[in-house]
């Protein structure tokens, strides 16, 4: 029942994210906001819309959704940002929300030792938060670095209390997806991209064009 009703909860908001207004972008960006329960997942993003730290921050039940739109070289990408719940009960639900995403913050606690998965079909940056809590450091800034160039993660340490490092967070694994689509390495188009263009004029700009060969029956001779 408990999935049921989550699997629900997310068709809505999945709906409402893809039907309200976004002029003037030229992406959007499905992100992710994973990590162990306790480890300030939804005050980071709160901290990246708001601009200022949630105080009463309990458990995330299933899935929240925030949106925002920035500036990535130029080029307005909004981002769609589910974060999911991290205790061991949801699990099972907010996996399957794990396909079709962009790019992830893969979030942990450095005053607490956790066990990081990483996934090699999206960007991830690692996100060691509660920086702010450094005489409580439990994963030294080395040892999770070293982490994140074994995994060829992007990292950083953040402060959801602060706000330090979080918008940057964000703005590195946007502009490293962006960079891959205008490389050629990611494809939009393809299903489960977790990329949308914003403008059918773009997209046509960014499809590969056809060239026709010319036809020995198109000769006038």
């Amino acid at each position: 029942m408990a999935q049921t009703a989550m699997s629900e909860t997310y068709a809505i908001l999945n709906a409402r994210a893809r039907c309200s207004p976004s002029p003037n972008r030229d992406f959007l960006f499905k992100f992710l906001v994973i990590g162990n329960a306790g480890t300030g997942k939804s005050c980071l993003l709160h901290q990246f819309i708001e601009k200022k730290f949630k105080d009463d921050s309990n458990h995330t039940i299933g899935v929240e959704f925030g949106s925002k739109i920035i500036n990535v070289g130029g080029k307005y990408v909004k981002l769609q940002i589910w974060d999911t719940a991290g205790q061991e009960r949801f699990r099972s639900v907010t996996r399957s929300y794990y396909r079709g995403a962009a790019g992830a913050l893969l979030v942990y606690d450095i005053t607490s030792h956790a066990r990081m998965l990483a996934s090699q079909n999206i960007v991830i940056i690692l996100c060691g938060n509660k920086k702010d809590l450094d005489a409580d450091r439990e994963v030294t800034f080395l040892e999770a670095s070293r982490f994140a160039q074994e995994n060829e993660l992007m990292f950083l340490e953040t402060s959801a209390l602060t706000g330090e490092n979080v918008e940057e967070a964000f703005m590195q694994c946007a502009r490293k997806i962006l960079n891959k689509i205008e490389s050629g390495e990611l494809d939009p188009e393809r299903m489960g991209s977790g990329i949308q263009y914003g403008d059918a004029a773009l997209r046509q700009l960014r499809s590969p064009r056809r060239t026709q060969a010319p036809s020995a029956q198109e000769c006038g001779c």
